[in-house]
């Protein structure tokens, strides 16, 4: 261990000048952020979407995939140009309690999704091997905790990486149920309005599991852990950013919500041509669209589409509970961070761990999976549009952005979502 206390990490090497080489280098916090976008649970959400309205939800992915890829952006420029967390930045303009009632329903809201995305891990499994899906969400869930704990930052970030890979799954799932393309981009370009109670829950149930308030904590606490990889492990070497930083933190974020829709569309588009093409509306589970999937097309699409649940949770796990643990450690000013030894942030630990153990726990309460996408659904659609709120306003603020205030195009952008989510958290209610 160093004398600072934090695992070693490697030398930060000069960017290749080779394009391709030197463009996946850049990837980072904005495309493991993307992947982790398409867990378990936003796979059930997209299957249910598909299956019940076929294609004429395609269009959605063309919408989201801007307004993402603004609030991830905005949320990657406070950390850079801060040198600290989201909730360590709105620390500056709001009260501790208010940011506390926060952390309280985004922890509550994701252990329900660490809970509902290892069970859909566990199912799909089940139908893979035949062993018991309890089992499996024990093992998985242990599992992500100790690899959490135990690997240095730069090895989960790598690890990450590859792990998006899986979700190229859907994708090629959807190409194997050989879809009517003139009929799918017709879908895609010319969108069909939400005219009745089912396309209008399913339009929020899209907004809210695309852009979640837990990413946007992720987004920036992946910015100081790529800054402390730099060995910029002060807050006074940490604050600003140069415009290069910037310039690649946008193709990293941009390439990384590019690839979330993307999957996302092709989740839709794989379940629209086999599950709705078939009258088989009634999903609820990640097993559920794998079984349906299966007679209608073929083994080895079904086995792809298990394959991406699984992998994908293993990313999107570890964000989650990571999510929580960095805003309770921002706003108590616990020490944190991937790179901290356990002992050393024993909270920051301690939440994480919490966090997957009650998503545990909560699967053996055999609270059914689209009940708690629900739960979430509520939660993070009350708790969005206030946090983004707050993102725009510190985005604003020359002082606090270092003099690196967001553009006005981003603020344009992240304006328009607010106003998105605001009336998504309103529309649960109402449908």
């Amino acid at each position: 261990m160093s004398r600072t206390g934090l695992r070693p990490s490697p030398d930060v090497r000069p960017l290749p000048r080779n394009p391709i080489r030197r463009f996946f280098r850049i990837l980072g916090p904005g495309l493991i952020t993307g992947a982790a976008d398409d867990d378990p649970s936003g796979i059930v959400t997209y299957s249910i979407a598909g299956a019940q309205l076929g294609t004429t939800m395609l269009w959605t992915a063309l919408i989201t995939f801007p307004l993402m890829c603004a609030v991830q952006m905005m949320c990657a420029r406070i950390g850079m140009v801060t040198g600290v967390g989201l909730a360590a930045a709105l620390r500056k303009k709001f009260p501790r309690p208010l940011l506390v009632i926060m952390g309280l329903a985004l922890f509550i809201a994701n252990a329900i999704n660490i809970g509902a995305d290892l069970e859909g891990m566990a199912d799909v499994t089940n139908l893979l091997t035949g062993l018991n899906a309890r089992l499996f969400v024990v093992i998985f869930g242990l599992g992500i905790l100790f690899a959490t704990v135990k690997f240095s930052y730069v090895r989960l970030a790598n690890t990450f990486k590859w792990l998006a890979v899986v979700l190229f799954a859907y994708v090629i799932t959807a190409f194997l149920a050989k879809p009517d393309w003139p009929h799918v981009l017709h879908d895609t370009f010319i969108p069909t309005l939400p005219h009745n109670h089912a396309q209008w829950s399913t339009l929020v149930a899209i907004l809210g599991t695309t852009i979640s308030p837990y990413l946007f904590f992720w987004q920036a606490a992946q910015e100081i852990e790529e800054e402390k990889v730099k060995g910029h492990h002060t807050l006074a070497s940490r604050r600003g950013s140069s415009d290069q930083d910037i310039v690649r933190r946008k193709i990293d974020v941009g390439t990384g919500g590019f690839f979330s829709n993307l999957i996302m569309y092709f989740v839709i588009l794989t379940t629209a041509l086999t599950l709705h093409a078939h009258n088989i509306t009634h999903i609820e589970t990640t097993a559920d669209a794998v079984s349906a999937l299966r007679p209608l097309a073929g083994k080895f699409a079904a086995a792809l589409f298990a394959t991406g649940i699984i992998g994908v949770g293993f990313l999107a796990i570890p964000t989650l509970a990571g999510s929580a643990s960095y805003v309770f450690s921002e706003i108590f000013d616990f020490r944190h961070g991937l790179d901290e030894k356990p002992g050393r942030a024993r909270a920051f630990y301690g939440i994480m761990g919490l966090s997957i153990l009650l998503g545990i726990a909560l699967t053996f309460l055999h609270i059914k999976a689209i009940d708690a996408l629900y739960l979430t659904a509520v939660l993070n659609g009350i708790l969005a549009p206030f946090i983004l709120a707050g993102v725009l306003w510190l985005a604003c603020d020359r002082k606090i952005m270092q003099g690196q205030p967001s553009s006005l195009l981003g603020r344009v952008a992240v304006g328009l979502t607010t106003l998105g989510m605001a009336f998504a958290a309103v529309a649960i209610f109402v449908l």
